[in-house]
């Protein structure tokens, strides 16, 4: 086991053994406990009593951060050239079709979210293998398959974000930033969680929301009592 460094052993020192905090107090204790010497992401991961591997209590879906994320997303918009002035004018970072198409066949995935349209999607199926794996592949109901070009890339540079629970029945996603402030980061943690629950699937039973832990990047995680938020 990893010695911990003095850094680690001072921000752990902050937290108290089995508690479990108000997302008041864990946003403002997730500054605190950050190590990092740059400007670390804050994380969310959210335990929910569902069972991935039935499709009725699959839980995906999006949410508009109220603060953003503070990362500088970069937008691939692949579309047809009468939308291209649209995705330009929105934010993409890179706009067009054939040519970024044989950029990812020849291995290229320096984005963060991919748009495009319905029309396009049959042209990305053979590129399932390599987007898939990297969570780029683009689907309507993310809303990253549209015909609205120019209003799918707003929301994404602006803080949409999406999210599907994972096969332990866990959904994690970046909710901003250590640099934000703590209010920022309660609203945008508190967006998440109320829209998880909104998605609650019918077929769940039991707990719904099992766990709540709040980090930053090389942080420990900060316990949030589920009842405060529900």
């Amino acid at each position: 086991m990893a010695k911990l460094t003095k850094k680690q052993k001072e921000a752990l020192s902050k937290l108290e053994k089995n508690k479990v905090y108000t997302l008041d107090e864990a946003s403002a204790l997730v500054k605190e406990v950050n190590t990092a010497k740059f400007d670390a992401s804050v994380d969310l991961a959210v335990r929910l009593g569902v069972d991935p591997r039935k499709a009725n209590q699959m839980v995906r879906g999006v949410v508009s951060l109220p603060h953003g994320t503070g990362k500088d997303v970069k937008v691939l918009a692949l579309v047809t050239p009468d939308k291209e002035a649209e995705a330009t004018a929105a934010g993409a970072d890179y706009v067009g079709l054939d040519e970024y198409l044989q950029k990812i066949k020849d291995g290229w995935t320096d984005v963060d979210v991919i748009v495009t349209m319905p029309a396009v999607m049959g042209k990305l199926g053979p590129l399932g293998r390599v987007l898939g794996p990297r969570g780029l592949m683009p689907n309507p109901k993310s809303g990253t398959v549209t015909m609205d070009i120019g209003k799918a890339v707003a929301e994404v540079k602006a803080g949409k974000i999406d999210f599907k629970v994972d096969k332990y029945g866990i959904i994690h996603a970046g909710i901003g930033k250590v640099s934000f402030d703590a209010a920022k980061i309660r609203e945008n943690a508190a967006e998440l969680i109320q829209t998880l629950i909104k998605l609650k699937p019918t077929a769940s039973k039991g707990i719904y929301v099992k766990s709540i832990y709040l980090s930053s990047t090389m942080s420990p995680g900060i316990a949030i009592d589920t009842k405060s938020v529900n």
